[in-house]
């Protein structure tokens, strides 16, 4: 499916590619609210867990956090050599001049569709963990609100570094377990927290400490 959508989507920029995504991803939305087997607004419930190759019982929430764990670390490690690699090398001249890379001799669709299916992968792996963890896929997995949240996380972290993301998911998540048990609405709260990181974090929390360290560091 990442595959498929890529082939559309990176055929646009900007904008563009945010609106066709958009439309894709409702039309996921669409189909898993009608096709049986996804039994709609109640979603998959009581997803078994089974076992980790015949070996580790994932029914044993020790074994659940460890398996989760080392799913994040492994997926961490894949982006880490993703962009220190050639290829991500080539992603970041294409995402700061096209153009330029075009004129170098990169095919730079294939470069996107590669890094297109790749986040769609980590993506369907993400969410495949969640639903073993909660035993449960939910319709609001599959809502335009969920890719919001996830581009409000990347934003909150810091865009354009590693541990941005994470530490912006952690915040996120943490600050929605947090709420829930109040009477505080979590939407509004995480919008004001997102105001004020926008006013005085405008990299992100983790960019704006690589922004000063980096300033702090000038050559004597």
């Amino acid at each position: 499916m990442g595959l498929v959508f890529g082939l559309l989507a990176i055929r646009r920029q900007g904008i563009y590619f945010a609106m066709i995504t958009l439309a894709l991803s409702q039309m996921v939305f669409f189909l898993a609210l009608q096709l049986p087997f996804t039994h709609g607004e109640d979603g998959i419930q009581g997803v078994p867990r089974g076992t980790l190759f015949g070996l580790f019982d994932l029914s044993q929430p020790l074994t659940m956090y460890y398996t989760v764990l080392a799913i994040f670390v492994a997926g961490f490690a894949l982006i880490w050599r993703t962009v220190h690699s050639p290829f991500g090398q080539v992603l970041k001249a294409i995402r700061e001049n096209e153009p330029r890379a075009v004129s170098l001799g990169y095919r730079t669709d294939r470069y996107k569709l590669v890094a297109f299916v790749l986040s769609a992968s980590l993506a369907g792996l993400a969410g495949g963990t969640k639903a073993l963890v909660f035993q449960l896929a939910s319709l609001t997995d599959v809502t335009w609100q969920m890719s919001g949240e996830v581009v409000l996380m990347t934003l909150l972290g810091g865009m354009g570094t590693l541990f941005g993301p994470v530490v912006g998911a952690g915040l996120v998540v943490t600050l929605e377990s947090y709420l829930a048990s109040t009477s505080l609405p979590v939407p509004v709260v995480i919008g004001c927290i997102f105001v004020v990181c926008v006013l005085v974090f405008r990299r992100g929390i983790v960019g704006e400490i690589v922004a000063r360290n980096g300033r702090g560091r000038k050559p004597s």
